[in-house]
């Protein structure tokens, strides 16, 4: 087998702590290969060594069967290495093109010649099947559409080998559909691609082949064709995975969370919820189902105080808490796993310790007359950590240096610790492997059985169907439909989240 890369007993340590132990992967031409791994295995810290962003302590990189020395990612891309990273690196107030010919622009005269790398984007859009428009602004197109234009920039710099971090973490399940057509398209054009995810469905419907890694070291290689999602998650975690969750029936009681007639602008000013009536009781799960951009976000902002209703009221416990600030609807008994981790959920350059009582900081034992006692916090952290399975150095860790995976299980357990009586989860599991969704759905599950309402919105619609007790369907900001997911399919649930007035009418 030709190899375009082979990464050959590569050791990658920070401060003693071993994050990739004598490693080898080896990328042939034409091919998906997809490395696997639980959230904080290492995956990322060996590509960041292939990128040329991390130096290995020991191991060696061969490129075309040539011994390389990659010191940078410039040399990563002189060397046809392109990475598209999970966090986006695009400047929101510039275009398309002036972000992908960023420090690599064309001059004429002296001067950026932006008319032909706007023709040099467009034909590189339309030969891979992109659909860039190379004149919109960052911040007005989707997140699925940055992604594209993360992929543009490596195509531009002329990358024959292609990484992809988590590439589907942040994607509507459409989103990821095309990306999938995307990433075939390069395959045909002659790249080679090295997909980093713990998917075990897209590493089935796209891979060649894959390797495993656990706790930093290489467990093996296997064919696509020769293995099964069972097989693979087991090879990733060291035990065998349930990927159904065991739950007993629900017994809901009185309404915890009371929504009616709420209407919600977006940032634009824009109707985003209109006129919704929304129930969840103590002891069920409820899922909210929609395809994204249907107002879930700005529903669970106004829920959890972030965003300001036009209209309508939201009731805890009977008590009206619209227009609550964040805190004071935190205080009233409501946790919030947020969507996004980085913006709402934690303050990277703080410790992980500090993150997870962000939430009580200012009440006893933490603190006393304004002065922190960090010896309770880290005490206190200490148990989650240990309890939620956090993988981390230390309580004292900056939260900037977790994997996201461990970033979320912090977050997950300050909000479970806290007992709230409504639990509302956004996106719990989004970039999560195997075995810590299993975790965190058992988490909610318990949530439940101890008489606690929980509200989850999920784009996954084996999470909401799995995990739900009922499912509302969400369709231009209202709830279209409540089904049991019991009896309901994902078919179904597809024609009321594209607003079929025919399922609508059978199921409200």
């Amino acid at each position: 087998m030709d190899y375009v890369i082979e990464m050959l007993g590569i050791r990658k340590e920070f401060n003693g702590f071993v994050a990739n132990d004598n490693i080898t992967l080896q990328l042939a031409k034409g091919e998906i290969h997809a490395l696997l791994g639980e959230n904080g295995a290492g995956k990322s810290t060996l590509m960041n060594v292939l990128f040329g962003l991390y130096q290995p302590e020991a191991g060696r990189i061969r490129v075309n069967g040539k011994d390389v020395h990659i010191t940078d990612p410039n040399k990563a891309n002189d060397l046809g290495i392109g990475m598209v990273h999970q966090h986006f690196m695009l400047v929101d107030t510039f275009t398309v093109t002036e972000n992908i010919v960023l420090g690599n622009e064309p001059k004429k005269f002296g001067t950026v010649n932006m008319k032909k790398a706007e023709q040099k984007v467009r034909e590189l859009s339309g030969q891979y099947g992109l659909s860039v428009d190379p004149t919109a602004k960052i911040a007005d197109i989707s997140v699925g559409m940055q992604q594209r234009v993360e992929i543009l920039k490596t195509l531009y710099r002329g990358a024959e080998i292609l990484i992809f971090d988590e590439p589907t973490a942040v994607l509507t399940p459409q989103e990821i559909k095309e990306l999938i057509g995307i990433m075939r398209a390069l395959i045909k054009e002659g790249k080679s691609i090295i997909l980093i995810t713990h998917k075990l469905k897209e590493i089935m419907e796209v891979c060649d082949r894959v390797t495993v890694i656990r706790k930093g070291k290489g467990i093996g290689t296997v064919d696509v064709s020769e293995t099964n999602p069972n097989h693979l998650a087991s090879l990733m975690v060291g035990r065998d995975v349930t990927f159904t969750t065991e739950k007993t029936e629900a017994a809901p009681a009185h309404n915890v969370l009371e929504v009616r007639g709420l209407s919600v602008n977006d940032s634009r000013g824009v109707p985003a919820v209109r006129n919704l009536n929304l129930d969840v009781r103590a002891g069920e799960i409820v899922g909210i189902c929609g395809v994204d951009g249907n107002g879930q976000t700005e529903l669970i902002e106004a829920i959890t105080g972030l965003r300001k209703a036009a209209e309508g009221s939201i009731q805890l416990n009977g008590k009206d808490i619209t227009g609550f600030k964040p805190r004071k609807v935190t205080e009233a008994g409501v946790g919030h796993i947020p969507q996004d981790r980085h913006k709402h959920g934690l303050v990277l350059d703080y410790p992980i310790g500090t993150n997870i009582v962000l939430q009580t900081y200012y009440q006893k034992p933490y603190s006393k007359t304004g002065i922190m006692n960090y010896k309770e916090v880290y005490k206190k952290a200490a148990t989650l950590i240990k309890e939620f399975d956090v993988r981390t150095p230390s309580e004292t860790t900056l939260a900037r240096a977790l994997s996201g995976g461990n970033q979320q299980k912090a977050i997950i357990g300050r909000e479970v610790d806290r007992n709230p009586d409504l639990l509302i989860a956004a996106q719990p599991t989004r970039g999560l492997d195997v075995g810590a969704i299993e975790f965190i759905h058992r988490r909610l599950i318990e949530q439940r059985d101890s008489g606690k309402a929980v509200l989850l919105l999920s784009f996954e619609l084996d999470e909401i169907m799995n995990v739900s007790d009922r499912i509302a369907v969400i369709y231009e900001g209202q709830i279209v439909a409540n089904v049991d997911p019991k009896t309901t399919t994902e078919q179904e649930l597809g024609l009321l989240m594209a607003g079929s007035k025919k399922g609508a009418d059978e199921r409200v």
